[in-house]
């Protein structure tokens, strides 16, 4: 990672300090090319890492002019490598990558090779943060074999650091302790970047360090020393100016960015951040609008360095040196920003602006993280929600039934409910809980609230998921957590909850209420994600909102309400309480955060995340190079995807007459695709782990359970909110086509698959959005599905697609189902040649008779040397296996 005996740009190495000759960095001003300076910063850190790694085999001098040459070579689909300086992981991922980590030592054994070449060269840190569900009194809700199987890969694997449940969430431990900023390794300086199995490992670009989600199988090829080949993107810098109101929080600010580049359109390209507005947002404002780039359909959201980072790595507790050569490094090879300084402002593809002092308080939803609502209006938008057309905006509730209350009974008292009631309201998930800010602003007008006397209904199922221990620290310290606790936001555990599914069961009364009614109930979290299914499968409507709106929401105990004209709630001396009453300012709020957000926090809760928890610290596991298999764990099981696996390589073959086993329109997510959630009674799952002995109580989440391929299959396309035109209703269910059944997906891919029958999937555009989920690649896989013809793709999930050999295939412009007459009860037979070229066009034959083209999304001649592997994972247990 620093550098190569052969490197051609070896003569523009020299020492950092010139005291200490040994320290040493690869200084790109010394290129004498004036490109340089007007490259975008997030650009100049792919330049470097292509410089400092020329080999001229893997990363070749051609690709450094490629990348100095960005302004023409943008927009020419031009392919680069890309060495990350390190790796990040959270455990839904974790879990799967040393799962398949340890059947790839098995499949190179069998080939004759080394099983211990398969080891992380590239430094990987895998964060616990996932498996923890707000019901579960244990941090550890995962069973002994998860347990088994990461403890054996930390001591099984070099490079590979794990840290242990309790400590917080993947990104904001990486924001507040990972980030290194500047890479120090064998005496060579460079940019810290990385590349994680999280969608949101985007929020540490809020610190300067270049970072996106890639699909866990992408993250294993480079963690094996493998560079990610790259089409060099087009970079939109997004030019913020202006001062926000005094009530606006960050919240406010990212989900008005998100719709805007949703508009914008910003699929596969780099945001780049700057302008006067950027200077007047902490770290922590900058890492909000980061973490939700996947909702804008970015690769990443480039903060570049400025006095603001370093004074941010100073309040985290890094140490005087670090900040020094950090600073020192990026002033040296001109990429430290100053945002008020004009004439820095690199060149762009296109820029766009956002006036700061236009932003007002927001939402969004109630199924789409980009559907942003203004709060003056969300009373009016959910109450034409309820009578739309079933659809993002739509929940087709008849008229007559719009007025419904449903009455209830709880711990001994009478409640009712009714369309938009608040049923879940969870400060959660790693976009805003990493916010001093909006943290301090919600335990603030938790205390206002507390002192006008209001309160939070008993059934409303309040939580508080911390992004690490420094949040409960400093909201303890400045003496606002009691009143979160009184409004039933207590501290559950420090991980990633409610935003994943993981808020636990509702009280039975309001579920039977729901259900009595068949209510449009409400979830309001903090949260980036609030697809169809995703949070609860009771909660129909689930809105995003700042940590001080969540709490406002759940004292209301409806989302239809107008918080300008009506009152928040009617305390019991019967004042009516208006929200602008409670509502904290920024100054009120910052005045709070400079005193209580202190250096010394962060050291001390960082100094023990090592040994924090002393259940996982007493764990024992083998050291073995081989992982010992348990074919009783229910948990991990040896996945099939290298069975037969030979040392040859097979021609590329065409998919003769597939069927459709499901019809899509858009925004198919991945947690449709693959849910994340909880395991229901009636699923193919449920019914594997009932014949493996399990009762409903263990079943858990099939999140909990990725390191088993026959749950993951089971639960592929098992989301209840899927919808698939074969049904025109939503159904975890499709028809089987030659006989006209309808079946649980699972089920009728295994008849298709016993007839040895070829599968493909239909969709519209936006195909595999929401997070990087490698498991929506591998279910299908695992289904038969050869190929997924879609309008267009989420980029890690093609990407996903191309690591597991599923050919995405994408419509030609001007092309949809619809103009093709497709109705999905077609065969297919996708005509795929002996030789082929990146971005290919093919063609698709039906039994009608009729034949179009479509585009071949293999967009790299890599992508293609995987397909031609049958997946990355093959491609690197053929090359791990030569002697």
């Amino acid at each position: 990672m620093s550098g190569t005996a052969n490197n051609p740009f070896q003569h523009i190495v020299e020492p950092l300090d010139p005291k200490n000759p040994d320290h040493q960095f690869y200084n790109l001003s010394k290129l004498g090319d004036p490109r340089y300076d007007r490259l975008p910063f997030s650009i100049r850190v792919l330049l470097e890492s292509a410089v400092r790694n020329c080999d001229e085999f893997l990363v070749k001098s051609s690709d450094v002019e490629s990348i100095l040459n960005w302004k023409q070579t943008q927009t020419q689909t031009v392919e680069v490598p890309f060495r990350p300086a390190r790796v990040i992981l959270q455990d839904f991922t974790g879990v799967p990558a040393v799962v398949d980590f340890a059947a790839m030592r098995d499949a190179v054994m069998k080939l004759g090779g080394d099983p211990e070449k398969i080891n992380p060269v590239c430094p990987a840190d895998l964060v616990i943060d996932h498996s923890i569900q707000t019901h579960l009194t244990t941090a550890l809700s995962f069973r002994k074999t998860r347990i088994w199987n990461l403890t054996w890969g930390s001591k099984a694997f070099r490079n590979m650091r794990i840290i242990p449940p309790g400590s917080g969430i993947v990104h904001q431990v990486n924001l507040e302790y990972l980030a290194r900023v500047v890479f120090k390794h064998d005496g060579f300086f460079y940019p810290d970047s990385l590349v994680g199995t999280d969608s949101h490992t985007t929020m540490i670009d809020g610190l300067g360090v270049l970072g996106w989600g890639v699909g866990g199988i992408e993250a294993e090829a480079v963690m094996l020393g493998q560079p990610i080949s790259m089409v060099l993107p087009e970079v939109v810098g997004y030019k913020l100016y202006g001062t926000p109101d005094k009530l606006i929080t960050s919240t406010d600010i990212v989900l008005t960015v998100t719709k805007h580049l949703r508009q914008v359109g910003v699929v596969g390209k780099f945001v780049e951040f700057f302008g006067p507005g950027v200077a007047q947002l902490s770290i922590a404002d900058r890492a909000t609008i980061a973490n939700m780039c996947p909702e804008y359909g970015a690769t990443a959201a480039f903060f570049p360095v400025d006095e603001v980072s370093i004074q941010y790595l100073e309040q985290t507790g890094r140490e005087a040196e670090k900040l020094a050569y950090i600073t020192k490094y990026l002033k040296s090879v001109s990429m430290f920003r100053d945002y008020n300084e004009v004439s820095q402002d690199p060149d762009f593809t296109q820029v766009v602006e956002l006036d700061l002092s236009n932003v007002v308080p927001c939402c969004s939803g109630p199924k789409r993280p980009q559907d942003r609502i203004p709060v003056s209006e969300m009373k009016k938008d959910f109450e034409t929600c309820l009578g739309a057309k079933q659809g993002f905006k739509g929940f087709q509730v008849a008229p007559e039934r719009h007025s419904t209350v449903v009455p209830f009974e709880f711990n001994g008292n009478n409640y009712q409910l009714s369309h938009g009631s608040v049923v879940i309201a969870a400060i959660t998930s790693c976009t805003n809980t990493s916010n001093p800010s909006v943290m301090l602003g919600a335990g603030l007008l938790a205390k206002k609230a507390i002192e006008c006397g209001l309160n939070v209904k008993p059934y409303i199922k309040t939580s508080l998921s911390p992004g690490s221990g420094v949040v409960t620290y400093y909201l303890k310290e400045s003496g606002v957590m009691d009143y979160l606790s009184q409004l039933g936001f207590e501290v559950v555990g420090y991980g990633c909850m409610t935003c994943i599914g993981n808020s636990g069961p509702l009280p039975e009364p309001v579920v039977e209420a729901i259900t009595q009614g068949d209510l449009v109930a409400a979830g309001i979290l903090s949260g980036n994600r609030n697809f169809e299914g995703r949070v609860h499968p009771n909660t129909r409507a689930n809105y995003l909102a700042s940590p001080p709106l969540v709490i406002a929401y759940a004292i209301a105990g409806t989302v239809r309400i107008d918080f300008e004209t009506e009152p928040i709630a009617i305390n019991s001396e019967g004042k009516e309480i208006f929200l602008r009453d409670i509502w904290p300012t920024r100054e009120e709020i910052q005045a709070v955060e400079r005193t209580f957000v202190i250096p010394s926090m962060f050291k001390e809760v960082y100094e023990k995340i090592e040994v924090v928890n002393e259940r996982w610290n007493s764990l024992v596991a083998p050291s073995d190079k081989l992982y010992t298999w348990d074919t009783n764990s229910t948990y991990i099981k040896s996945p099939p995807f290298f069975e037969g696996l030979t040392r040859e390589l097979l021609p590329p073959k065409s998919i003769i007459n597939a069927y459709v086993l499901l019809n899509f329109g858009d925004s198919v997510t991945t947690d449709h695709i693959s849910p994340a959630g909880n395991i229901a009674r009636n699923s193919p799952a449920a019914r594997y782990l009932t014949s493996r002995g399990l009762t409903p109580r263990d079943f858990n989440s099939y999140g909990s359970r990725r390191g088993n391929d026959a749950v993951m299959a089971r639960g592929t396309f098992a989301n209840i909110r899927l919808f698939n035109k074969f049904l025109n209703k939503q159904a975890p269910q499709t028809v089987h086509l030659p006989t006209g059944e309808t079946l649980d997906v699972f089920d009728a891919a295994e008849r298709y698959r016993q007839s040895g029958l070829p599968l493909l999937v239909l969709a519209g555009k936006e195909y595999g959005s929401g997070s990087s989920r490698d498991w929506a690649a591998k279910g299908p896989f695992l289904l038969g599905i050869k190929a997924v013809l879609a309008e267009s793709y989420e980029r890690i999930h093609r990407s996903n697609l191309v690591g597991m050999g599923v050919i995405p295939l994408e419509y030609l412009p001007g092309d949809t189902a619809d103009s093709l007459g497709l109705s999905g009860r077609e065969r297919y037979t996708i005509v795929i040649p002996e030789k082929l070229t990146p971005r290919m066009k093919v063609d698709i034959k039906l039994d009608t008779g009729k034949t179009f083209q479509v585009l071949m999304r293999f967009d790299t001649d890599v992508e293609l040397a995987y397909f031609h592997h049958g997946g990355i994972l093959n491609y690197m247990i053929r090359k791990m296996s030569e002697n």
